[in-house]
């Protein structure tokens, strides 16, 4: 029989996070074979995950990820059974590692990884959802966790100019639009994005609302209250969150006046919040 030294345990927990004990038994089973305790932990591991997986995932955070040059960004939901086990430090890295490989990879395979951190954590994980944004001339694509990683925002922007990409001005404008996104959940960027279902029914809505106004009335109430309704849902036409005097489409035009650049432009955006697609 192999001696099982603590160094040996310890090095074993290390490759693969698991329990001293659970490490200290496998190990004895392996005969002290680090490499036949790590098989016998990971074949355990996904036992113990298959038998979780059933168990509900109501908790969790968003993460993100950002390619160096910022041609690319990546938000994943990874959802966990409890509010404990969401803002612990480990399974938050284990959510930006998973981040970071499917900026590179979108297909990549992280059962693996998944299973691992199911035996850690002593709960059932799931990855949600992931999606990237990219642009493939001039611009950037920024990113934002809100406080308590429960909302994130990608949005991608181009530039008329490679320099502008660069621009401290344009940079914090990207930051500025993360923000807007986060507090105000636009819909779209345009009106002209919209389902065409989704504004009769606005319009629908606002005509029975008014519908004993006198007829010639009721067209010019009805176009009023779908402006507002656009100044809400469509992010070019909200207010700017930090100058409610100004829209986001002219504070983006003044930025690009302040930097020499007419050609700024938002190409698209994602928002996830935690639990937003889960079924009740």
């Amino acid at each position: 029989m192999a001696e099982i030294t603590v160094a040996l345990i310890s090095k074993l927990r290390d490759r693969t996070g698991a329990g001293m004990m659970d490490c200290k038994k496998a190990l004895v089973e392996a005969d002290g074979d680090l490499d036949g305790a790590i098989e016998s932990l990971r074949k355990k591991g996904a036992a113990t995950a298959d038998k979780k997986s059933g168990r509900a995932t109501s908790e969790g955070v968003i993460a993100r990820a950002l390619a160096a040059d910022g041609s690319k960004g990546t938000l994943v939901e990874i959802n966990c059974e409890t509010d404990f086990v969401g803002k612990n430090e480990k399974f938050q890295g284990f959510c930006s590692e998973i981040a970071e490989a499917l900026n590179e990879n979108p297909d990549a395979d992280l059962e693996e990884r998944r299973t691992q951190a199911v035996t850690e954590s002593g709960e059932n994980i799931r990855i949600t959802r992931h999606e990237s944004l990219g642009v493939d001339g001039n611009g950037a694509v920024a990113a934002y966790i809100h406080h308590g990683n429960k909302v994130g925002v990608l949005v991608a922007a181009e530039t008329g100019q490679e320099a502008s990409a660069d621009n401290d001005a344009f940079k914090a404008l990207l930051n500025d639009l993360t923000l807007q996104i986060t507090a105000t959940s636009p819909l779209a960027i345009t009106r002209d994005e919209l389902e065409e279902a989704l504004i009769q029914k606005e319009r629908d809505i606002a005509a029975e609302q008014f519908k004993d106004k006198p007829p010639q009335a009721i067209e010019s109430i009805v176009n009023g209250k779908m402006e507002k309704y656009f100044a809400e849902v469509c992010l070019l036409d909200q207010q700017f969150v930090k100058n409610d005097e100004v829209s986001v489409k002219d504070h983006i035009a003044a930025v690009g006046k302040e930097i020499g650049d007419d050609a700024i432009a938002v190409k698209a955006f994602l928002r996830f919040q935690v639990g937003e697609t889960q079924e009740d």
